[in-house]
């Protein structure tokens, strides 16, 4: 009889794990097998559902508040909020119970404020509509309302905006818009070098590429034109050929009808090259405004770094730079109960939580063969741990998924008591992780997903600001993207499946993880992190007849700003 530890992806000779459930694999699995008991259902509280549906981000409306004016008292409006279902209930709030299947029940709890004019009810209606919620995204109606909220500076909103204009999402495609919007959002001035060194990469792209435009359409105008003589030709030589009493021939007219529907054509592009032409001459000057110049070099080796211990979490600092409280949440799901059985998580969990710890002076929860309450109630209680200035790394090894909901995927991870697809009642959504994300109060968060489809976790395009920490001045660089906040998705493999083998008792991306926080001796950012791994982690794969390639971008409607993650190691190690 088959077993569910056999179920493996195979290629050629290769025989090796995928975090990932196959589900015509899975549906071989449950004819052969039988189905399992779900433990999670049978083994715990009877009220586990309920404290999990408390844990879950809802749209909240909170009761107006009594207020005194003079001798009279009144009662303000109602007021919306986004916090747990618990939260909402204790304040004396209403929503409708955590189902997302029907977009109209969410709108009517913002759109009263959004029609008001609050800004931040209005940005929430517009990811209402981009995210869909049970239908077809309206990306054309999330724009227009971000647009009215980013007229009153909503930085939300700001970045939204621009994350549908460089996708070309109910709006023209626009990178260099998307870039300005970007730099709004997160309080750039025009000339910081961050903006002006994207910037001016996007415009050489940009005029490389309307200038390519431009060349083909005059190649496409010269063949026309060159097609369109050589029916000329013909129209002289039949009339030449013929007697001057007869008239025009049906060939004669085929031959003027092409020519005509030519030239349309010629005409046509000519208009379009006149457009590409307007669009190259806007662009600005390649030389850009001056830089502002940067401030004396400070070698961050020759500071003092004093980190945590693993006794007590304290501060970690970097000469007057204090980048906080570091807290990691580990999670290894190897054995599953009702899906094939992984190699590589445990040990994967298990050696970043030691290197977190000792290294880095994080103070780690590690959570092996997790089931859904407990990631759940995991998640949830991190907004009881967080300090505004604290910093958190979520990793998550085991199997993942998606569901197909139209124009747009959405993932999942797969605790160790999810049953087979398509049945999804006890997976954790991309939506739960990242409604929380953007509810705690930590400064700094990097999710690092070593799952398959780990990438949807972020709706985000690529990272037009990658900001990368090799700067001229490190210092510099770090000075000022402490103070903003980030949310950001280290992925090991995107939207696709990854391998859970080939990095020597690690997956390819864990041990190449491993083997980046092992060896650095500085301040290393989450860009600089990724470039490190990126191409040994594709080559480790490639090694193994595997495509993989890690992705890198920040988590869209988590609250992200224009910051970035550090990891500092302690001093003297």
């Amino acid at each position: 009889m088959t077993t569910v530890a056999d179920c493996v992806y195979s290629s050629g000779s290769n025989r090796r794990l995928i975090r990932y459930s196959l589900p015509i694999l899975l549906a071989t699995v449950i004819s052969a097998c039988g189905s399992s008991p779900n433990t999670e259902q049978a083994g715990q509280p009877a009220n586990q559902e309920e404290l999990i549906a408390g844990m879950h981000i809802v749209d909240c409306l909170l009761p107006g508040q009594v207020r005194s004016l003079g001798n009279q008292t009144y009662i303000t409006a109602r007021r919306p909020i986004k916090t747990t279902a618990s939260d909402c209930n204790i304040r004396g709030g209403e929503y409708v119970a955590y189902d997302r299947a029907d977009y109209k029940s969410a709108l009517n709890v913002w759109m009263p404020a959004a029609k008001a004019g609050d800004a931040d009810a209005q940005v929430n209606v517009g990811e209402i509509f981009e995210k869909g919620l049970g239908t077809e995204p309206n990306y054309q109606a999330a724009a227009i309302w971000y647009e009215k909220s980013a007229a009153q500076g909503n930085e939300r909103a700001l970045f939204n905006l621009g994350t549908l204009y460089e996708q070309g999402l109910g709006v023209p495609a626009n990178k260099l818009k998307a870039l300005n919007l970007y730099r709004q959002a997160w309080g750039l001035p025009e000339d910081n070098v961050i903006f002006q060194t994207t910037a001016r990469k996007e415009q050489e792209q940009l005029r490389a590429a309307l200038a390519e435009e431009i060349a083909a359409k005059d190649t496409q105008v010269r063949l026309l034109q060159k097609q369109i003589s050589s029916l000329q030709e013909k129209l002289k030589a039949a009339a030449k050929a013929r007697p001057a009493s007869a008239g025009s021939t049906s060939a004669d007219h085929d031959l003027r009808a092409e020519m005509e529907s030519l030239q349309q054509l010629v005409t046509s592009l000519q208009q379009s090259r006149t457009q590409v032409q307007t669009q190259l001459a806007a662009l600005p000057a390649t030389s850009g405004p001056k830089l502002r110049a940067p401030t004396a070099r400070t070698p961050l080796e020759a500071v003092e770094t004093r980190a945590t211990t693993s006794n007590a979490v304290t501060p970690t600092m970097i000469g007057d730079l204090n980048f906080g409280k570091y807290y990691a949440l580990i999670i290894g799901n190897r054995q599953y109960r009702s899906l094939s059985s992984l190699d590589t998580p445990w040990n994967d969990a298990r050696e970043l939580a030691t290197i977190l710890e000792t290294m880095y002076g994080f103070q780690v929860e590690l959570l092996l063969d997790a089931d859904r309450f407990s990631i759940m109630n995991s998640i949830n209680a991190l907004h009881d741990k967080l300090g505004e200035n604290d910093n958190l790394l979520i990793y998550y090894a085991g199997h993942g998924n998606l569901v197909d909901i139209g124009e747009r995927n959405t993932g999942y991870w797969l605790p160790v008591n999810a049953d087979p697809p398509p049945n999804d009642s006890f997976w954790v959504s991309n939506e739960f992780i990242t409604n929380h994300l953007g509810r705690i109060e930590a400064k700094r968060v990097l999710v690092v997903a070593d799952s398959c489809y780990g990438g949807l976790l972020s709706s985000s395009p690529g990272h037009l600001f990658f900001g990368t920490g090799a700067q001229n001045n490190k210092l510099d660089y770090i000075r000022y993207k402490l103070p903003r906040r980030s949310r950001l998705l280290l992925s090991s493999g995107g939207d696709k499946p990854v391998i859970d083998a080939g990095g020597e008792g690690h997956s390819v991306f864990a041990r190449e993880l491993i083997n980046a926080l092992k060896s650095n001796t500085q301040v290393l950012s989450a860009p600089d992190l990724f470039t490190t791994i990126k191409e040994p982690v594709t080559r480790r794969a490639l090694a193994n007849n595997f495509a993989q390639e890690p992705v890198y971008k920040s988590i869209k409607g988590a609250g992200h700003e224009v910051g970035d993650f550090f990891f500092v190691p302690r001093a003297n190690n």
